[in-house]
């Protein structure tokens, strides 16, 4: 039986990386860890793991993804975002384990027009970006099989997420200000997931690849979208990023190109199809 090992089991992206790894074809055995039984910052944690688990793919989800916090503590964010996953790569390539790290539209360097390709200029410009930056550096030095999957705008129907946050204050409040500048393409975890399986199992060349669902939009749209498909009747806003100051800045475009994972994979539903999926999961979940 093929073995599969996930942290950041807790996470959002780290319950749907279960539900996919459940979802395969053939029988694989999973051991998931969250960040009490699995702390990727500490070697004896990682070691011990490998050692129960001895896994042929390792799907590492564990990550600082609090993006505005990092800016006031950057230690904190180094140690998880690049010392753990390079620590984590390195042992699992020792260990001779394929290795799946997930990375950030943050990355790039703002500028670009068009879609971002995995070959386009990368700039960390928050302490979140740098981090991820440079973690997705040190996996792919000391695991130089590894496979890298930036991503963008991630969500579920459980986690701390924008879709949820604007289902709950969309209920509380009858207006809300929404940023309509910054552009990008929201991506569902479970779809998320679900390729990174395809892609670690499919044999194809290591390396970094772009994943996120098709279609963009800008916050403001996916607001008004989540508001519509709930039937919530909240007056949604537009403003500019300037009205909305951040101490951490974000990109203002960071659609993502991902004909290269969509060549192997197949390509990405709509975001918009997968939000109404998830939406209905929430709404479920609500019910009960």
């Amino acid at each position: 039986m093929n073995r599969i090992m996930i942290t950041g089991a807790g996470g959002q992206l780290g319950q749907k990386l279960i539900g996919a790894a459940k979802a395969l074809p053939h029988d694989w055995r999973i051991f998931a860890y969250n960040r009490s039984t699995l702390d990727i910052t500490r070697s004896e944690d990682i070691q011990a793991a490998l050692a129960e688990a001895r896994p042929d793919i390792c799907f590492n989800a564990a990550a600082y993804t609090a993006v505005d916090r990092a800016e006031a503590e950057p230690e904190k964010a180094h140690a998880i975002n690049v010392d753990g996953a390079g620590r984590l790569a390195a042992a699992c390539h020792t260990a001779g384990t394929a290795f799946v790290h997930f990375s950030s539209d943050y990355v790039y360097a703002d500028g670009c027009n068009r879609p971002l390709l995995e070959t386009d200029p990368t700039l960390g410009t928050s302490v979140y970006a740098r981090t991820k930056l440079e973690g997705e550096q040190e996996v792919m030095l000391r695991h130089p099989e590894a496979y890298v999957m930036r991503t963008s705008w991630v969500y579920a129907e459980y986690g701390q997420n924008f879709v949820r946050t604007m289902l709950r204050l969309g209920r509380e409040r009858p207006e809300l200000a929404i940023v309509a500048d910054q552009i990008g393409s929201p991506t569902y975890a479970a779809d998320l997931a679900a390729a990174a399986m395809k892609l670690a199992i499919s044999g194809e060349a290591p390396g970094l690849y772009n994943y996120a669902n098709s279609g963009v939009c800008s916050w403001y749209d996916l607001a008004k979208a989540v508001h519509e498909i709930a039937g919530i009747d909240c007056q949604v806003r537009p403003i500019t990023t300037s009205q909305y100051p951040t101490p951490a800045k974000r990109p203002a475009y960071s659609v993502l190109n991902t004909q290269k994972i969509s060549s192997i994979i197949g390509t990405p539903r709509h975001w918009r199809a997968a939000l109404v999926e998830c939406m209905a999961k929430i709404r479920a979940r609500e019910e009960g």
